[in-house]
C-alpha cells in the first residue's frame, strides 16, 4: 500500500469555529454525524456538557467526546480499491475487516459515503469532515460511475428507463449517464448517493445486478490500483475533489 505526498492542509491554530467542525476536523466523525454525538450530549467544553452543534470552540479548548481529549490532526485523504467482504465502515465490531484498515495511517480515518459489503471499488477514506459531507450531500450531486454487471440482458428500453430516471420507494431517480458495453454490463453515472441505489434501480427495470464496481468518485479514476490497496492522494487531486463539491 504506497504512502502519498504531503497533507492538502495541516491543522488549524488559533482560529474559532463551530463546535461540530471541530469534530470533524478532529475526525471524530463527518459534520452531521458529529452533530448528533453533540445532541447526545456525549460532548464537553471544559466541566460544561454541549448539546449547541453551533457552540464556538477554539483549539485551546478542551473539547472531550465521552471523557476523551480531542486535538485538531492534519487533514489526509486516501482512495481504496475495496474488496468484497469488507465492510465501508471506519469500525466492525464482527469478523469482517472495516475499509479503513486499508490504508496505513495513523490518523482516525473514516469513509465518504458507503459501497455494500458485496461491492467492489473506489472508496475515498478522510479525517477532514467539511470534504466528507460536501462530497456526500445531494446539493452538490457530485457524480459517481459504476461498471454493472447485470444477471439478464438489459433491453434497449429499459437501458432508456435508467437514463431518463425509475421510480423507487424513495422517489424518482435523478436523470442517469448510462453506457452499454455488452449484453449485460453497463457503465452508470449517478450524482445521488441513496441506499443501495444502483441496485434497486436494476430491480426497478426487472433485473438484477450480478457484480458491481465504482471505477470513479468525482475527478477521480480508480486506474490500475489493486484490489485491497489503498494510496493517499496529493494536494492537486484533493483540490479537485473541493472543485467537484463546489468549491474552488
Amino acid at each position: 500500500m504506497a504512502d502519498g505526498p504531503s497533507n492538502s492542509r495541516g491543522p488549524l491554530h488559533d482560529v474559532r469555529m463551530r463546535l461540530a467542525k471541530f469534530l470533524a476536523h478532529s475526525g471524530v466523525a463527518s459534520r452531521r454525524a458529529a452533530e448528533r454525538l453533540i445532541v447526545a450530549g456525549r460532548v464537553t467544553v471544559g466541566d460544561e456538557r454541549v448539546s449547541d452543534p453551533a457552540r464556538d470552540v477554539s483549539e485551546d479548548d478542551d473539547v472531550r467526546i465521552d471523557g476523551g481529549g480531542l486535538k485538531l490532526e492534519a487533514h489526509e485523504v486516501w482512495m481504496v480499491n475495496k474488496p468484497k467482504h469488507v465492510v465501508s465502515t471506519a469500525r466492525e465490531p464482527g469478523s469482517r475487516r472495516a475499509v479503513v484498515e486499508l490504508a496505513e495511517s495513523a490518523a482516525r480515518l473514516y469513509p465518504v459515503g458507503r459501497l455494500d459489503v458485496d461491492s467492489t471499488g473506489l472508496i475515498l477514506l478522510t479525517n477532514d469532515g467539511e470534504l466528507a459531507n460536501r462530497l456526500t450531500h445531494p446539493r452538490y450531486e457530485v457524480a459517481k460511475t459504476y461498471r454493472v454487471t447485470l444477471k439478464t440482458h438489459l433491453g434497449d428500453g429499459d437501458l432508456e428507463q435508467l437514463k431518463g430516471g425509475v421510480m423507487l420507494d424513495d422517489g424518482r431517480t435523478l436523470p442517469a449517464q448510462v453506457r452499454r458495453l455488452t449484453g449485460k454490463t453497463i457503465e452508470i453515472t449517478i450524482r445521488e448517493g441513496r441506499n443501495r441505489q444502483i441496485r434497486r434501480m436494476a430491480e426497478a427495470v426487472g433485473n438484477r445486478v450480478a457484480d458491481l464496481t465504482r471505477i470513479r468518485f468525482g475527478p477521480l479514476r480508480i486506474g490500475n490500483l489493486a484490489v485491497g490497496d489503498a494510496r493517499r492522494l496529493d494536494d492537486e487531486e484533493i483540490r479537485r475533489l473541493w472543485k467537484d463539491a463546489g468549491r474552488e
